[in-house]
């Protein structure tokens, strides 16, 4: 989502491993008898992979009529959820968008054209719930650089940035020229001082085909979205904001504020063909009814 004006002002304001030995006493036996054989050493495996889901914020629209070309939604309110997702895998942790400012928690809910954004806490305090501390993220991504997945940024510092060169040039354009949204280059260049790890589409996180970014590009030029493989729940997708509702997935609905609905559309063709190859669940990142069931947690 783009950012009205005046809120960019408040955007500024493994387990321990155990080796086990046994070996029996010699038997009072005859001297023929051999001794039994050592037991062979064990190892335990660490924490398998799980994700904490984090409420970074609330976005009240009071009118979607920007969230679809077609021109369906003109004068439908709906209420969005932001979340983050903390990705916790044996090799490392990462963090999976950064929600609304943390300046907005405890703050009145902030009203700015179609949109009311609030948050309740903060990423640092729900990680600390979780006995999280921010300097042990290993990683952070961002499905794509809009104002309610950029927020929390500065409380991340620490971690390694994990971008594609496409969503990156969008951010900082290679001919020095401001962002196509400059009313977010103050918080893009907290970005900046961030060991940085430019990515391919399909990147690997830690490198065993359990967290995987992949890119769909067209809401931003770089956007991307996130496939993970649980050992309970099995294959699920995030989408970024491919899609924002339901609604939009079931209709392929593009916002008209994305930057190519061309791209947009042949990203959902893409993106669906590979929930339904795995089998995957999808998690549309905004929808309610897509949070709520999960109950903070998917394994």
């Amino acid at each position: 989502m783009r950012l009205p004006t005046s809120l960019t002002q408040i955007l500024l304001t493994g387990a321990a491993v155990g080796i086990l030995a046994a070996c029996a006493p010699p038997a009072e036996a005859p001297p023929a008898a051999a001794p039994p054989p050592a037991a062979e050493a064990t190892e335990t495996a660490g924490p398998a992979l799980y994700v904490d889901v984090l409420d970074c914020g609330t976005i009240a629209i009071s009118d979607l009529d920007a969230f679809s070309s077609a021109g369906d939604y003109a004068g439908q309110a709906d209420e969005f959820t932001n979340t983050c997702y903390l990705i916790n895998h044996p090799n490392g942790r990462l963090l999976w968008d950064l929600g609304l400012p943390s300046q907005l928690a405890g703050q009145p809910p902030f009203t700015q054209q179609i949109f009311t954004v609030s948050v309740e806490r903060s990423i640092t305090d729900q990680l600390a719930d979780l006995g999280v501390v921010p300097s042990e993220l290993t990683y952070v991504a961002i499905s794509h650089a809009h104002f309610d997945h950029i927020g929390q940024i500065d409380q991340v510092q620490g971690a390694t940035w994990l971008v594609n060169q496409t969503e990156y040039d969008y951010m900082f354009p290679a001919d020095g020229a401001p962002p196509a949204d400059p009313s977010l280059a103050a918080n893009f260049a907290l970005f900046k001082p961030m060991e940085t790890q430019i990515i391919n589409d399909g990147h690997d996180v830690f490198g065993d085909g359990s967290v995987v970014i992949f890119q769909t590009p067209g809401h931003t030029p770089g956007h991307s979205s996130l496939q993970l493989t649980l050992p309970e729940t099995g294959p699920v997708l995030l989408t970024g904001d491919l899609y924002h509702r339901s609604e939009s997935r079931a209709l392929g609905r593009v916002p008209r504020f994305n930057t190519s609905e061309e791209n947009t559309l042949a990203s959902m063709a893409a993106f669906e063909a590979r929930a339904t190859d795995l089998g995957a669940r999808v998690v549309i990142q905004h929808e309610p009814a897509d949070i709520e069931p999960l109950g903070g947690v998917i394994r």
